[in-house]
């Protein structure tokens, strides 16, 4: 969840490599630092809190002119967020940025201080350039290979050494990309980094080591030359502006109509691209977070829509549960980044099985992406808040698509061109979004109810709200209130009431009056007209497979007005990172 700039040239790298950090501060903010290199002369400069401090702490010092160097914005794992456990890490000759975690750092640590090795950090970071500096006599290469060979986990590396012209980088499991510029070159642990300096990059495969010079660029395995193909990406600068909104995340709200239509185009086209998973005994799906929640959606309309036996796990259980594929089962795994470790996990236990994997996945060339079977790219394009929306949305559309596919339900095709514009209508209502959070910002407790698929809405909505606004909140099946949960409702508490499925819809309203009867001030979402709660935000009826889409984005907008109202720091919410690569 760390994010990892390089680069080497004629420029001086220092603002190229804030520029970058600033591209990866969703993936960690912690703390941030940067090496620069000239000569054997090596300058590290790291500090606490944001890109921003940063910046203003080297704007204020004297740097050394350089001609490469290395970066890093850190989510802290090993060691509390604080100066000495930031990167760049040093140790003799070897000044490294690491992402991912070493899981024998320990061991590997108290055989390097029987060397008289004297650790700085509490990071599992610095044991790694330690370990590289211990096996380094004047060939980089060597020493990183053997370093590798020694470690257990997962690592994407940017290393300098002191008396070396050149760049480092190596991977397993988590991602680093090599980007080419006019005599410069560039690592970076996503393209959003150097997009500004390059539209060109190759994809680091596992253990491959990348060599960085003033000349070019070499990768190598095993000592063995490897050619890599030079991809170019249609992602622009700009693309990652807020065009005028005042968060990213209000941005990715209203954008959510424009990329709906760009998604749910080639189906439209060619109802039968959609693949049909009617052959299939069983469906896993797999995801975390959102994702996961988006998954729930899609179960629930799997399971009502086909005779196909349908389970939805977060992936860091189901990467250690025992799972028994004893039917024809496919495993699809849901991942905005494509680069999610459990889920990445979770996929490749269902391959070492020899279970069929599909991927709903945004990032073409992610590790996800490369080696599920098969995949669906939703079209959301950069998102930046940590909070997903629009890629959200793009996930619950295509597990719609798939139960419809299932339910030879080509017909809906008229619907699906409705869709953007009357999701375009219910963001536009942000004046009762805004009034219903102004009554509700100051709570401590926020619930939300519903059942069957609206359960799942619910569990996003109430995801949504904790993760920006840091109010608690829980959702739960409507049915299951008087069960206990009914004891935590008090004068006033907001409760949400997400009621779009008619067949249980009496049966809903009856959990509303009993919270209710004690006092809680309800919000109710629903596609018909009622009176049951103090508020109602009514929402277009559409067919039962698309509904959810219409609903999700009302629970996103009160979400951030809520958060906007309490002063959070919305884009990026204390604790969090957009791209979970550790587990």
């Amino acid at each position: 969840m760390c994010g990892i700039v390089g680069y080497i040239g004629s420029r001086e790298p220092k603002n190229i490599l804030l520029d970058g950090l600033k591209n990866l501060e969703y993936r960690g903010y912690d703390s941030a630092g940067i090496a620069l290199k000239n000569n054997n002369q090596v300058q590290v400069i790291r500090g606490l809190g944001r890109i921003s401090c940063l910046e203003e702490k080297i704007n204020n010092m004297d740097v050394i002119k350089a001609n490469m160097g290395i970066a890093h914005t850190r989510w802290a794992t090993h060691g509390e967020p604080n100066e000495a456990n930031a990167h760049p890490h040093t140790s003799g000759m070897v000044t490294l940025v690491h992402n991912g975690i070493i899981e024998n750092f320990s061991e590997i640590k108290e055989k390097l201080i029987k060397t008289g090795v004297v650790f700085k950090s509490d990071t599992d970071s610095e044991v790694l350039a330690a370990l590289i500096n211990y096996y380094y006599d004047n060939d980089p290469v060597l020493a990183i290979e053997k370093a590798i060979k020694d470690v257990k986990g997962s690592y994407a590396l940017g290393i300098i050494f002191a008396d070396q012209d050149k760049l480092f980088a190596v991977r397993k499991d988590l991602p680093l990309i090599i980007g080419y510029g006019e005599k410069e070159f560039f690592i970076a642990s996503d393209i959003s980094a150097i997009i500004k300096y390059t539209n060109k990059y190759s994809l680091l495969d596992e253990n491959e080591i990348a060599v960085l010079d003033f000349d070019g660029i070499v990768v190598t395995k095993a000592g063995k030359k490897i050619e890599k193909e030079i991809l170019v990406t249609d992602l622009k600068a700009e693309d990652r502006e807020k065009n005028g909104y005042e968060h990213y995340m209000l941005k990715e709200i209203m954008e959510e109509p424009i990329v709906l239509e760009k998604t749910l185009k080639p189906f439209i086209d060619d109802f039968f691209k959609i693949p049909d998973l009617s052959d299939y005994e069983e469906i896993h799906i797999v995801a975390c977070g959102s994702a996961m929640y988006a998954g729930m959606v899609g179960k629930t309309l799997l399971e009502e829509n086909s005779n196909i036996r349908v389970m939805c796990e977060v992936a860091s259980e189901y990467r250690y549960k025992k799972v028994l594929y004893d039917r024809k089962t496919i495993v699809i795994v849901i991942s905005q980044s494509g680069e999610t470790a459990d889920t990445i996990a979770a996929m490749r236990k269902a391959k070492e099985n020899g279970v069929e994997t599909l991927a709903i996945v945004n990032v073409k060339g992610s590790t996800i992406a490369r080696e599920s079977d098969k995949q669906i790219y939703i079209e959301a394009g950069p998102e930046i808040a940590v909070a997903t929306t629009k890629a959200y949305i793009l996930q619950v559309a295509v597990m719609a698509l798939l139960a419809c596919r299932v339910a030879n339900e080509s017909k809906i095709v008229d619907e699906l061109k409705k869709l953007p514009r009357l999701l375009r209508e219910v963001i536009d209502r942000r004046d009762i979004y805004l009034k219903i959070a102004k009554d509700i910002y100051k709570r401590d407790d926020i619930f939300f109810i519903g059942r069957k698929i609206d359960y799942a809405i619910s569990l996003e909505g109430s995801l949504k709200l904790k993760e920006i606004s840091y109010i608690h909140s829980e959702a739960y099946q409507a049915g299951e209130l008087k069960h206990g949960t009914i004891s935590l409702i008090d004068k006033g508490t907001p409760v949400f009431a997400i009621i779009t499925d008619e067949d249980i819809m009496d049966k809903t309203i009856s959990n509303v009056c009993e919270v209710k009867a004690r006092g809680a001030k309800v919000i109710v979402v629903s596609n018909v007209e009622n009176d049951v709660g103090d508020y109602l935000i009514l929402v277009p009826k559409v067919s039962s497979f698309l509904q959810s889409i219409l609903v999700v984005p009302c629970l996103q907008l009160i979400a951030y007005e809520v958060a906007k109202l309490k002063g959070c720091d919305i884009d990026k919410p204390k604790n969090l990172a957009k791209s979970v690569t550790v587990e």
